[in-house]
């Protein structure tokens, strides 16, 4: 049995039952004995938050170690690869999903305004760390530059590539979420292409380019960490210190960027999908006064709460991808299906070189699905199953295209 308990100076003491203690430094994700630590190696502190004084744990670690947590959390286990991933639900943050989704609930005007705000101040800090730490970069911290297979497939070598693509790809779920909010373009035919493939083109860029600066100045075995950024600007010394706090201050709006996305493009799907009889009524009901899909929104927000209090980052982010991956696969065969069985209807935003674009499209994700653990397919088929009920159960039944003469599915039968 072991304890850990986060000291004053962010450091985390973690003792053992047979009276051993190790201490865990989160910024640079080391371990340094103060005994015998035989046993106590065998767990890892995933992550530690203290919120108004109550500390709840995260741990991490082999089947049979009983988890602690010393506030009011409730502890949640869930089993993955043979290991045991404890928690307790966390507060710190969840408090940006209220108030975000009221801002959303408000109207979208002042959402795009703060997110106007939250970007800019994103992405100076981003060219704000790209000028320091370009002359940091050791460049024999790149070789080898793709670090060979530990023998288990996915773990560094082509298929740690290959895993690692599918499992980040959750990155990319931002510029999809965009089209969500055409209804609010002026011109939606012209702005939304051209809005979606340069903020795609910049980010990839950025992404690249960060990653290559990381990894330049601290090795990539260090950086397996929930605040990489932080770990190579600490590395640089005391004299760039000051760097560090503007880091944290773009980490916070860059995250508050994110969710303001994502909840912005949830409740826009709901609402068409209730339109459409897909989903109930009270999913496209509007504000009177706000004139945004409020039902749906605050469905979204205390939804995404509850997820992101309980479950851990890795297993959403794996989670998340995968689903991506196949709602892409899925779209690009219905754009490939309907330019044949329905070529003469009406289509506002047309895919040039369908014929090319969209069995890549099918390809690529799949392939990248590949590469994703055996236990994320598993959680995909569980919520697939989910879908398939709620589609089967309702959305057949009372869909308006169902019942309209000469719709798609009435014409197929």
């Amino acid at each position: 049995d072991h304890t850990a308990t986060a000291l004053s100076d962010g450091r985390v003491l973690i003792a053992g039952g047979d009276a051993s203690a190790e201490m865990y430094e989160p910024k640079t994700g080391t371990f340094s004995s103060t005994g015998s630590m035989a046993t106590a190696r065998g767990m890892h502190i995933a992550a530690i938050e203290t919120v108004g004084g109550q500390r709840r744990h995260f741990k991490k670690g082999g089947a049979g170690i009983d988890q602690k947590i010393d506030a009011t959390g409730t502890p949640i286990t869930i089993q993955e690869s043979g290991q045991t991933i404890v928690g307790a639900f966390i507060q710190a943050g969840l408090w940006s999903f209220l108030v975000i989704t009221i801002l959303l609930i408000v109207g979208i005007h002042e959402s795009a305004s703060f997110n106007n705000i939250i970007v800019a101040v994103k992405l100076a800090v981003i060219f704000l760390f790209i000028g320091v730490g370009i002359a940091y970069i050791n460049r024999h911290n790149w070789q080898p530059f793709v670090p060979p297979n530990t023998g288990r497939w996915g773990e560094f070598g082509w298929s740690g590539v290959l895993r690692a693509a599918g499992v980040i790809f959750f990155a990319y779920i931002g510029f999809d979420s965009v089209s969500t909010a055409a209804q609010e373009a002026k011109r939606p035919q012209r702005d939304m292409p051209i809005g979606i493939l340069c903020s795609l083109a910049v980010c990839t860029v950025l992404y690249i380019v960060v990653s290559l600066i990381l990894t330049g100045i601290v090795p990539y075995s260090q950086l397996n960490v929930p605040h990489p950024i932080s770990v190579a600007v600490s590395s640089l010394g005391q004299g760039l210190a000051w760097l560090r706090v503007i880091v944290n201050i773009g980490a916070i709006a860059g995250l508050s960027s994110v969710i303001l996305v994502m909840l912005l493009g949830q409740p826009r799907i709901f609402y068409t999908m209730s339109k459409d009889g897909l989903l109930p009524p009270v999913f496209s009901r509007v504000h009177p006064k706000f004139r945004t899909p409020w039902v749906a929104q605050i469905l979204t927000g205390l939804t995404a709460m509850l997820i992101a209090g309980l479950f851990p980052i890795g297993l959403l982010g794996e989670l998340v991808s995968i689903g991506t991956l196949l709602a892409f696969a899925i779209v690009c065969a219905g754009v490939l299906v309907l330019r044949f069985t329905d070529p003469e209807i009406e289509r506002p935003f047309r895919t040039p070189l369908v014929g090319l674009v969209a069995p890549l499209g099918i390809l690529f994700c799949g392939w990248l699905m590949y590469g994703l653990p055996p236990d994320t397919w598993a959680r995909l088929l569980v919520w697939m199953m989910i879908g398939l009920v709620i589609y089967f159960g309702y959305s057949r039944r009372h869909s308006k295209l169902e019942r309209r003469p000469g719709g798609v599915v009435s014409r197929r039968g």
